[in-house]
């Protein structure tokens, strides 16, 4: 099986991609190790991190051969693309539709994750030749709209990302996504007293609401 094939894979299996957007290098690592530790196989640390293709290129060092994958979040062009892929990222996903940072990441064959909300923009974005649509911003239109959508696009391999809890990942699996994006539920789950064991249980705990609700 192909670096990409087990890549996607450790997004589909656990079901969560966790998005890493948080306000220093430092943060975002002690949050990436925490929720790696609690189970977490896939992540992203957007680019509006200071220093992110640093901490991109330190985690995927030390992470990669135990199958973890470490990827780039608000990836809008080319040029970014092929920088987060030289850094060690084997994921690349953009809050919007960018037919050419989709074909660098197929180029390279990293997994692409592009954002879209209509169904002209999933349909186009599948066109595009990305592996996951990420329903961007999810919150707006919740659970039911993923349904309306999957009733005349099933094939569409949905991912919403935006308000997705262990609350309510259950109705998410419900409507039929493929996968979700896990944010601030885990990542900012240590910023009350700087205990980062928080983020370990918070990780577990989502990724356990995610096997109930598919079992």
């Amino acid at each position: 099986m192909g670096t990409k094939f087990n890549a996607l894979d450790a997004i589909i299996r656990p079901g969560a991609l966790l998005i890493v957007r948080l306000d220093t290098a430092e943060e975002a690592l002690a949050v990436s190790e925490a929720a790696i530790e609690g189970g977490i196989r896939a992540l992203e640390i957007t680019l509006s991190v200071p220093g992110a293709l640093d901490v991109i290129a330190d985690l995927a060092d030390r992470y990669r051969a135990d199958g973890i994958v470490v990827g780039a979040g608000t990836v809008l062009d080319a040029q970014s693309a092929h920088r987060c892929i030289s850094a060690g990222a084997n994921l690349l996903v953009s809050p919007n539709l960018n037919a050419d940072m989709l074909a660098t990441a197929n180029r390279y064959q990293a997994v692409s994750v592009s954002g879209a909300f209509t169904p002209t923009e999933i349909v186009d974005s599948m066109q595009a030749g990305a592996d996951i649509v990420k329903l961007f911003p999810a919150e707006f239109g919740g659970p039911g709209y993923v349904r309306t959508i999957k009733a005349p696009l099933p094939q569409a391999p949905i991912m919403p990302a935006g308000g997705v809890t262990a609350d309510n990942v259950k109705e998410w699996f419900d409507a039929g996504v493929t996968a979700v994006g896990v944010g601030s539920s885990v990542t900012k789950a240590a910023r009350a007293d700087g205990d980062y064991r928080h983020v370990t249980r918070a990780a577990a705990a989502m990724l356990a609401a995610i096997a109930e609700a598919r079992a």
